[in-house]
C-alpha cells in the first residue's frame, strides 16, 4: 500500500489511532520507534513548508535516486490533488538530510 498504508501521513501516532482505518492491522507494524520519528520529522517538515505529512513522504521519495515515480494511491479528488502539490514541492537539502537522519 501506498504511504505505508497511510502510515506517513501523520494521522496514526497510536494503537488507538489504528481503528481509524480498515488497514489498521497492517500500520500497527510501523508504530515502532524508527516509524514514529520519521513521521515527526515528517510533520514538523510539512509545518515548514506549509503542506501535508503525506506531500511531503512523496516529495522526499521522488528526490531520491532510483525513484521514478512513487506508488500512491487516492480514494478521493482532494488526495490527488495532494498529490500534485507533492510533486511541485522543493524540500532543502536540510530537510532531506533531516528525513534521512530519521529513517536511518
Amino acid at each position: 500500500y501506498s504511504l505505508a498504508s497511510g502510515f506517513l501521513t501523520g494521522k496514526y501516532r497510536q494503537q488507538s489511532d489504528l481503528a481509524q482505518s480498515q488497514r489498521g492491522g497492517g500500520i500497527g507494524k510501523y508504530l515502532n520507534p524508527r516509524g514514529l520519528r520519521i513521521v515527526d520529522t515528517l510533520v514538523e517538515v510539512a509545518e515548514q513548508s506549509g503542506a501535508k505529512p503525506a506531500e511531503v513522504a512523496l516529495a522526499w521519495l521522488m528526490s531520491r535516486d532510483g525513484v521514478t515515480a512513487p506508488i500512491a494511491s487516492a480514494t478521493s479528488l482532494a488526495q490527488v490533488e495532494s498529490f500534485a502539490r507533492a510533486a511541485a514541492l522543493s524540500l532543502s537539502a536540510g530537510q532531506l538530510a533531516r528525513l534521512d537522519t530519521a529513517s536511518a
